[in-house]
């Protein structure tokens, strides 16, 4: 048996190595990472050491066949074989220089280049195969081969995307730009920020005209305003007997709750009563009944379903009834169907979301899909006055479909709060015309 030690850099350097010393028939004993070089123990190089050998009396070293060709690997395959065929023919020995550096930093592409080199330096004549693997080994073979391909698939997928996008940024004029920045900061999502651009090109290709920043500020809003119109103006019915308060815990839904209520006494005169099922929170019932006390309203606590008939009966009399509930994981089917069974009344009613713009635009939508399967379509927003991005109103009235009714902004009771209007919000969400 013949034995051969090779010191190079990368595998596929040995590979092509041992096919031209040792034919055909050779296999690789052992692989281990090695350092060499250096000065006194430092500025050494990490090199890979390989062990191959060869039957005595085996098949003569022969040139490496024409390599075939797989239909299922892309073009970016095809190209890191031949770098690969290419470096392959390189001396590598622990004295001699490093080869270009020909690899990409991505290890998924790295590991691309080292095993489609090997599958290369495998012969293509029936007569030299070898003896087939054990399935085991096979299916690793095939498990990793696939995992190439897919981590290949993949960086395909982001170059062209990268290249798109920056091909776009190429034809977008300064006022635009602007514009792109100003919706990504917002986090408005991206499908969004890309039709409004495309509506604000096919607008000056129609016109003629290059908008300067101000008109293209101008017609954007007169856009965005368009688009969510279907979505406002909707407000609280005006026949509701009944409205249910529903959301996660600490979005202000008692506060909200006594900002309505105030607006309701004072400034419309109508008789309003509190319910609230919130006993999971620590003093949640005496926050709200310090509101009662200072409005002159009526409080009744319910701790089950079976209390909610005593408690309408007992606030029968006035003109509204407002319900506060507690905040629950509402990520959790179980939780939100243990509210809406709390969510019962004879009287016309109905039933909104409570939800804080300092949450992420993703929870937002995964509670607001929660709620929405038991038919509830309305939605207040609170802490206006906490954050500077306002894109998730717009994501979450534009994609889950939410009719908005308030905006509330601060801890003023009867204060900070408004009903919710289209221009307002559109003039906040694109802020000041960026200038030229």
């Amino acid at each position: 048996m013949r034995v051969k030690r090779y010191i190079v850099s990368a595998l596929p350097e040995a590979v092509s190595m041992i096919r031209t010393d040792l034919g055909s028939d050779a296999v690789i004993l052992d692989t281990k990472e090695v350092k060499v070089g250096g000065f006194m123990g430092m500025f050494r190089k990490k090199k890979m050491e390989v062990i191959a050998a060869v039957e005595s009396g085996g098949a003569k070293p022969s040139e490496p066949s024409q390599r075939r060709s797989q239909p299922e690997v892309s073009a970016m395959v095809e190209q890191i074989l031949q770098t690969a065929q290419r470096s392959g023919s390189a001396t590598a020995t622990a004295t001699m220089e490093p080869p270009p550096a020909i690899l990409p930093t991505n290890r998924g592409m790295q590991m691309a280049y080292q095993a489609s080199a090997a599958t290369q330096a495998q012969p293509v004549e029936p007569a030299q195969l070898r003896p087939t693997a054990p399935a085991a080994d096979e299916n690793r073979r095939l498990e990793k081969e696939q995992f190439i391909i897919n981590e290949i698939r993949d960086l395909r997928e982001y170059m062209v995307k990268l290249t798109k996008g920056q091909q776009e940024l190429q034809t977008l004029s300064e006022p635009l730009l602007a514009l792109k920045e100003r919706m990504s900061l917002q986090e408005i999502d991206p499908a969004w920020i890309d039709r409004l651009l495309d509506t604000m090109k096919e607008l000056e290709q129609a016109e003629g005209i290059s908008l300067d920043h101000a008109e293209t500020w101008r017609r954007a809003a007169s856009q965005l305003e368009e688009w969510m119109l279907p979505y406002c103006f909707s407000g609280i019915r005006a026949d509701a007997k009944v409205l249910h308060f529903v959301g996660p815990t600490g979005v202000g839904k008692t506060t909200t709750i006594a900002k309505l209520a105030a607006e309701y006494t004072i400034k419309q005169g109508r008789r309003v009563g509190f319910i609230t099922s919130d006993t999971y929170r620590i003093a949640a019932v005496d926050q709200l009944r310090t509101y009662a006390n200072i409005l002159n309203v009526p409080l009744e606590v319910v701790f089950s379903p079976m209390d909610l008939p005593k408690a309408h009966h007992a606030l029968g009399e006035r003109d509204i009834i407002l319900m506060d509930t507690a905040g629950r994981n509402f990520r959790s089917e179980l939780h939100v169907s243990e509210v809406n069974s709390l969510l019962q009344a004879n009287e016309p009613n109905e039933t909104i979301l409570v939800v804080s713009l300092t949450g992420k635009t993703a929870d937002m939508v995964a509670i607001a899909e929660r709620f929405k399967k038991f038919g509830v379509s309305k939605v207040l927003f609170t802490k206006l006055d906490e954050t500077s991005v306002y894109g998730a109103i717009f994501n979450l009235v534009m994609n889950v479909e939410l009719l908005p009714t308030y905006l509330a902004s601060g801890q003023n009771v009867p204060d900070d709060i408004a009903i919710f209007d289209c221009k307002t919000y559109v003039r906040i969400l694109l802020g000041e015309p960026a200038h030229e």
